[in-house]
């Protein structure tokens, strides 16, 4: 499986390029990743995989370095919920190799505990869905106090075909002692073929 992003952003992050935390818009970080997903039977499946970011996104809505992310997980279906329920750990490691270096060196553990429920008429809830619980082994960001960044994120969403599905994303944080994000919305079309 292989997957590429490239974020179109509005964030009002306060830094040295940005003191007042004024909203700024732009291109973040592109990324490519590829991943191994291995079902052993019906309930179970394993994966693993690397992300690789590269620094195109100006200051602040880019790190300014070149990044790999390697990610593990596993998924446990959960037919007594729904057909299409499961729970999907997944791990990964966010880590700068290259880049500006005057920018900070980034260096964080990801986790996400998505559990996905399915609903009646191809529409789904899903806690956890994006890996935003962070600690942080890197240089601090401004604002920062400890290491831990523990949010409430939940996705809605329908399976518009079996190839395209719509969603909405709102996560807020409950710890943020690293600061990620006050408040984090996303719309997400995903078309798969």
């Amino acid at each position: 499986m292989t997957r590429a992003d490239l974020p179109l952003l509005a964030r009002n992050t306060i830094n040295s390029s940005n003191p007042n935390g004024d909203y700024l818009y732009g291109i973040g970080d592109s990324d490519i990743q590829a991943a191994v997903i291995h079902d052993l039977d019906t309930r179970w499946a394993v994966g693993f995989g690397l992300r690789l970011i590269t620094p195109t996104g100006e200051d602040p809505l880019g790190s300014g370095k070149w990044r790999t992310m390697p990610i593990v997980g596993f998924r446990m279906a959960l037919p007594e919920i729904s057909k299409s329920s499961y729970f999907e750990p997944i791990f990964r490691y966010d880590v700068s190799v290259a880049g500006d270096p005057t920018r900070r060196n980034i260096s964080n553990l990801q986790f996400g505990p998505t559990l996905n429920i399915g609903l009646p008429e191809r529409w789904f809830v899903t806690f956890f869905p994006s890996q935003d619980i962070r600690y942080n082994f890197g240089d601090p960001v401004t604002g920062q106090t400890g290491r831990l960044f523990l949010p409430f994120d939940v996705r809605v969403g329908k399976k518009i075909s079996d190839q395209i599905a719509a969603s909405v994303e709102v996560g807020v944080p409950i710890v943020k002692d690293y600061p990620v994000y006050n408040f984090k919305g996303q719309f997400r079309l995903n078309v798969t073929w």
